[in-house]
This record gives C-alpha cells, sequence and structure tokens, in this order.
C-alpha cells in the first residue's frame, strides 16, 4: 500500500511539474509551422527587369527545419514554379529552393514572423535556365525578404487551446532550440 501511495504521490509530481512546464512556455512543432505554411503561403509574385525579362513566380510546398542546420535560424525548403517572359520568349522552370531566416515573435500580433530572410541555394530545372535564374536571383531574393517580413510562418490561435490563449496573453519573446520554437511567457 505504501509504494501504492508513493506511486501515485510520484505521478502527482510528476504532473505538478509538467504542468508547471505548459504555464511558463508554449512549444510551436516544425510540424506545426510547417501545416501553416501550407494553408497560409500565398506567394506569388512578379519578378524582373521591365522591358528585358519578367517572370512569374509561385511559391509551394513550403517545409520548415528549426535550430537544426543553423541555430536561432529557421531554414525552409520549398519548390517554386516560374513562367518567364523575355525577348527569348516565353519559359517554364522549375526550382527548388533552401531559405534561411531569423524567427520574430511579434506579440501584438501574436505571431512568428521570419525576418531577414535569405536564398541560400537554389537548383532549376531544366538547366538551360540557369543564367536567367541568376540573374532573377536578386529580384527573387528581395522579393522573398519583403514577403516573409509582412507574412507570419505562424499565429497563436487561442481557439486552439487554453496554453496557446496563454500564450498569445504572456508571450515575452522566442526561443529557438532543434525542432520547436518556444514562446517564454516570462522572462
Amino acid at each position: 500500500m505504501k509504494k501504492i501511495l508513493m506511486g501515485v504521490a510520484a505521478l502527482v509530481v510528476a504532473g505538478t511539474l509538467i504542468g508547471c512546464n505548459q504555464l511558463t512556455q508554449y512549444s510551436v512543432s516544425e510540424q506545426e509551422v510547417n501545416n501553416y505554411l501550407q494553408k497560409h503561403n500565398d506567394y506569388q509574385k512578379q519578378i524582373g527587369v521591365p522591358g528585358l525579362v519578367d517572370a512569374n513566380i509561385v511559391l509551394t510546398q513550403l517545409q520548415s527545419q528549426i535550430g537544426r542546420t543553423e541555430p536561432n535560424k529557421v531554414t525552409l525548403s520549398g519548390n517554386a514554379k516560374v513562367n518567364i517572359t523575355s525577348i527569348l520568349g516565353p519559359q517554364t522552370a522549375d526550382l527548388k529552393l533552401t531559405l534561411k531566416a531569423q524567427p520574430v515573435y511579434d506579440r501584438e500580433q501574436g505571431a512568428v514572423f521570419l525576418k531577414d530572410m535569405e536564398l541560400t541555394d537554389y537548383s532549376v530545372q531544366p538547366e538551360k535556365m540557369q543564367t536567367v535564374m541568376k540573374a532573377l536571383t536578386p529580384y527573387l531574393n528581395q522579393s522573398l525578404k519583403s514577403y516573409f517580413d509582412q507574412k507570419p510562418a505562424y499565429v497563436l490561435n487561442p481557439d486552439n487551446s487554453k496554453t496557446e490563449a496563454m500564450a498569445k496573453k504572456l508571450a515575452k519573446g522566442l526561443e529557438v532550440k532543434p525542432g520547436e520554437l518556444v514562446i517564454p511567457f516570462t522572462d
């Protein structure tokens, strides 16, 4: 009987400790960020040099890696469909992109933004489009940076859970840990 009571007491203490942790922070997993990006990504931009080359770019299949390849950074990978109009006529290309950014929590909006987004790597198919894409890269990089500065990668929704509602009210910043974003409630 004494062992059972000690076991119950241990479970109560463990539950209290876990409960305390839930009361001091909220974690957003890579999967939650990925799901949000899949539902809310609407990056479709027209970029280029007027009269020389115009490209319509649609970004799809965004996936995040949080704090894995570089501490305190989020890496995004994704695909882009590119429709190019130039003096050579219409062409299409498929891109595989790798982007890197600094996650920042905006308390007023209850949202995580990916600031200072940077295109770190890409591959293009067909390969003959490499030269055109190289010319467009600075414009694409600036466009992606601007888009992610304004468009959140995740927004806290108080309707999802009591803990998420509490996070929206009490959040004090953002910590990046491998595989998750941690929003602490206290300094």
